[in-house]
């Protein structure tokens, strides 16, 4: 089977696994303060070390969550409702065209509920967001805004320019979200050069398990928590997730430059390939610089649908836009920010190599996706 699905889900990782079944040895609630509990609370606080290593940020900025999703939310929320009685209240969250659901779906929510003004920022039919449609939209009022824009797109790998966006963001007393859940492990996340007041990451996808994220925030970002309780400084109530917190940090610590390298190498050779034996392909985002992982494609006239099922006949696991959104018939939003014309956006591929990819999963990609076009052909000429 040639997985090449990693922007949706890594595999987890050995690390992972093998640090996850050793602390379930353990038992005990962090919460606790008899040993076992205590044994609990140092594992904790060892994989907030780990997270917090990875992206450059505090220990005592990490809060643990379920994953990229609930992160994001809390983000959102927690942001508004700590400023709505300050003397610096959020009216209003600008929001990327290209954010995964989890933002966009929060930010209509929060509007509807509260009457925040929610706008969305172009992005070019590069996928890069539009900075000068930023900082218009940034002028239009004198209220607080919150800024939403994702360190790399899920689905076309599309980096974005954070520092620009920040740097924007704050000029105009504007807090800023960084969603790094696709980014996290795939490029280098440094929270305090990027300067952002929240960013979020997930551990399933680099390796880690599902179900762990974290909210990384500064001290003196607004933040109030959505549900009372004392678990994570009182910013997050639930029992903590101790065996999915040590493998998130195991994963975490696994991470290699050789990572990045590697799937860098594998997905350039996939699009040279797919080119010279599908001259009419679009790969979108190209021009922009992108995860080195990940390759949205799309063969006009083979619809992605038709080709998610047949690669999957033929042992090749690719999808066709975020793994969220797989149910949907629609083209992804994604594609349709960027202005690719719906048909062509309807036969939008995508396939993200990770950690455990091998050149044979190349081969296997290719050689089903040409296979698949033939059968194609063979039916349209007959």
């Amino acid at each position: 089977m040639a997985y090449l699905d990693h922007n949706a889900t890594s595999p987890i990782r050995l690390e992972a696994r093998i640090a996850m079944e050793r602390v379930g040895t353990i038992g005990g609630n962090a919460s606790a303060i008899h040993c076992t509990g205590r044994a609990a609370r140092a594992v904790v606080d060892h994989a907030r070390e780990q997270i917090a290593g990875l992206v450059n940020a505090s220990a005592n900025e990490v809060v643990f969550t379920s994953g990229g999703t609930e992160a994001n939310a809390l983000a959102l929320w927690g942001a508004v409702h700590a400023a709505t009685d300050s003397s610096a209240p959020i009216a209003r969250l600008l929001v990327s065209a290209i954010e995964h659901d989890s933002v966009l779906n929060t930010a209509a929510a929060i509007a509807e509920r509260t009457g925040v003004v929610c706008a969305q920022i172009p992005v070019t039919r590069d996928g890069v967001v539009d900075i000068g449609a930023l900082e218009q939209l940034l002028a239009e009022g004198s209220a607080r805004a919150l800024v939403a824009v994702m360190a790399a797109n899920n689905e076309t790998g599309v980096v974005q320019p954070i520092g620009d966006v920040v740097a924007r963001a704050h000029a105009a007393n504007a807090l800023c979200l960084v969603d790094a859940v696709q980014a996290c492990g795939k490029m280098a996340i440094d929270f305090v050069e990027l300067g952002a007041d929240y960013l979020t990451v997930s551990a399933h996808k680099f390796g880690g398990p599902q179900g762990t994220g974290a909210l990384v925030m500064k001290a003196n970002a607004p933040y109030a928590p959505q549900m009372p309780g004392g678990q994570e400084k009182g910013r997050r109530a639930g029992t903590e997730n101790v065996i999915g917190i040590a493998g998130f940090g195991a994963a975490a610590e696994c991470l290699t430059h050789d990572d990045a390298s590697n799937t860098a190498r594998l997905r350039d050779r996939f699009e040279t390939s797919l080119r010279s034996r599908s001259p009419d392909v679009v790969i979108f985002g190209e021009a922009a610089p992108r995860l080195g992982n990940t390759s949205n494609f799309a063969i006009p006239g083979l619809p992605a649908e038709t080709a998610v099922i047949a690669l999957d006949l033929d042992d090749v696991m690719a999808s066709s836009g975020a793994a969220c959104s797989s149910g949907k018939v629609q083209p992804s939003h994604v594609l349709r920010a960027m202005d690719v014309q719906r048909e062509l956006a309807a036969c939008g591929l995508r396939v993200s190599f990770g950690w455990n990819s091998e050149e044979a999963d190349v081969d296997a990609a290719l050689d089903a996706l040409a296979r698949l076009n033939s059968r194609i052909r063979e039916r349209k000429a007959a």
